[in-house]
């Protein structure tokens, strides 16, 4: 109810979701086109294009390793011992794994502009997070600056203070993020219409509706009786064949796929879909450009998740820095998502790199060998000179054995 009554509000006085006035924040548009149907994040996800562009940036986001990591005077380390570490590498909730509580984050980020988890602490620690749906949260700004959430939920509302929320949002006004979803609602209405009118077509066996004619005038009964007798000409699937008498003719009044050029349209909607989730298309099996997965859609990849993901994931790591760690903690510890693993080059370039790197004493053998997850050997901890690949530590060092005695 929460959020029929701010939509309400909003197309009655107008305004903007950049606006930032005290009371209800807004994320839908204050005013937009009537869509060709209508659109509920329900409706929306049984689009193929909004369900493949959604899922991927979620589960792309949430496999990401997360990790934790100590300030120290010589940079940083792992910190797998701290708390906030323990939580989010095991389960963040009674209900979730750290995957699961993601995916769920990303959803409500993806489609609504906002994301909430509440948040429970003992002793000033985080204890577990849990997701909250964007469509049942009200954001609220009070006249002292303050910001409040009201959840609803099997019609109790339950308020929040800012402390209790994590909150991460996209660009809006500064205390709610705009939501793909209400702003892109006429777009997916055409998607979602062009996937009912295939239904229907599948439905009535392909069959367009029409008009039968006939050169005389019938009664209300005869009409009535003719029109149950030939229903099945541009209904259901009854393929028998009929016969006209009276010279009666049917001529169909509903365009053909053809004629409102269907697959155009839902090939043109696709492209849309994937660019308003800035999402490529080939990344979503649309192989209309490409048939192969070639070096140019390789680079496309690596820009998709360079532009795309990383923003997503900069939300989620500066708000953890300043949201949920105290200025002890934030001033000790820092949080970063693994993204590298994602832009990993096949095994040849990348023993390539690691030679390079090497050879000019920036690597040592081990820290290459962890990177790609396999075992320390003994010795492998020293850096390399290009001269013979000696340890830097045994230049300039004679060797005994070499000397001749008189």
């Amino acid at each position: 109810m929460a959020t029929f009554w701010s939509t309400m509000w909003s197309n009655l006085v107008g305004g903007t979701t950049t606006e930032r006035n005290h009371g209800i924040q807004y994320a839908q548009p204050a005013y937009a086109e009537p869509s060709a149907v209508s659109v509920t994040e329900d409706t929306a996800m049984q689009v193929s294009a909004v369900w493949a562009c959604v899922r991927l940036l979620s589960e792309t986001v949430s496999s990401l390793p997360f990790n934790v990591y100590r300030k120290t005077p010589n940079g940083k380390e792992l910190a797998t011992d701290f708390y906030f570490a323990k939580l989010m590498n095991r389960k963040p909730n009674r209900y979730q794994t750290r995957q699961e509580f993601m995916e769920t984050m990303m959803l409500n980020l993806t489609l609504h502009g906002n994301a909430y988890a509440l948040i429970e602490r003992v002793r000033g620690k985080i204890t577990s997070m849990m997701p909250l749906m964007s469509a049942q949260v009200e954001v609220k700004l009070l006249d002292d600056g303050s910001v409040v959430y009201e959840y609803t939920r099997d019609n109790n509302v339950m308020v929040y203070a800012e402390k209790s929320i994590w909150h991460i949002k996209l660009y809006g006004n500064g205390i709610i993020g705009k939501s793909p979803l209400a702003f892109g609602r006429n777009m997916i209405g055409i998607a979602q219409a062009g996937e009912n009118i295939v239904s229907k077509i599948y439905a009535n066996n392909g069959k367009r509706s029409g008009v039968l004619s006939l050169d005389r005038q019938l009664t209300p009964d005869q009409r009535e009786q003719i029109r149950n007798n030939f229903a099945s000409l541009s209904m259901g699937s009854d393929d028998r064949l009929l016969v006209l008498e009276y010279g009666m003719k049917f001529e169909p009044i509903a365009m053909s796929p053809q004629d409102i050029e269907l697959l155009a349209s839902r090939r043109f909607q696709l492209e849309e879909i994937c660019r308003w989730f800035g999402v490529p298309s080939v990344m979503v099996n649309d192989t209309s450009g490409s048939t192969t997965w070639g070096s140019g859609i390789e680079q496309i990849v690596s820009g998709f998740y360079k532009l795309n993901l990383r923003p997503y994931l900069e939300r989620f790591e500066s708000s953890i820095q300043a949201n949920l760690f105290s200025e002890l903690e934030d001033s000790q510890y820092e949080v970063e998502f693994d993204f590298e693993g994602l832009l990993r080059s096949d095994l040849k370039s990348r023993l390539e790199g690691y030679r390079t790197a090497v050879s000019g004493s920036i690597l040592t053998p081990n820290e290459v060998r962890r990177i790609e997850g396999w075992s320390a050997l003994e010795g492998g901890d020293d850096l390399l000179s290009q001269v013979n690949m000696t340890p830097l530590r045994s230049l300039g060092a004679k060797d005994e054995t070499q000397i001749t005695q008189p």
